[in-house]
């Protein structure tokens, strides 16, 4: 159970919709193993993902989003959350390290009063929006 790993191991955290899983996202997660032993994907609900995105959106239901990010190696765990924001999930896990993307600075992100914040950096274009606009 993730509660036993967690005492254990250096904690990283991520989330988000991972609405069509892309390149980029396997980086943001590749980033997120080499800082850590044990990676937490906060994903985005259904529901939640409607709220941010809009209707149209998801492409993929939660449970075949869950599976793919649990399919990728440098995923551990995989943790739904229903809120706009992941902070009561962040204060659950406990994580050392909260990842996100290089569009936001540090003290924008959530929970960065909970644990040390780094920013992942990615090439422009290859976003999720991005590419059901090339459609």
């Amino acid at each position: 159970m993730m509660l036993q790993l967690l005492t254990m191991n250096r904690v990283i955290f991520t989330n988000g919709c991972f609405d069509i899983l892309h390149r980029m996202h396997i980086e943001l997660l590749t980033f997120c193993k080499s800082r850590g032993d044990y990676v937490v994907v906060g994903l985005n609900s259904d529901k939640s993902v409607k709220i941010l995105k809009g209707n149209n959106r998801p492409i993929f239901c939660q449970e075949d989003r869950k599976f793919m990010l649990e399919s990728c190696k440098y995923v551990d765990e995989v943790i739904f959350f229903e809120e706009k924001t992941p902070l009561n999930l962040i204060k659950r896990v406990k994580p050392v390290i909260l990842v996100k993307g290089g569009d936001y600075e540090p003290n924008e992100i959530v929970g960065s009063d909970l644990a040390e914040v780094r920013i992942f950096k990615y090439i422009d274009g290859y976003s999720t929006t991005s590419i059901l606009e090339k459609r």
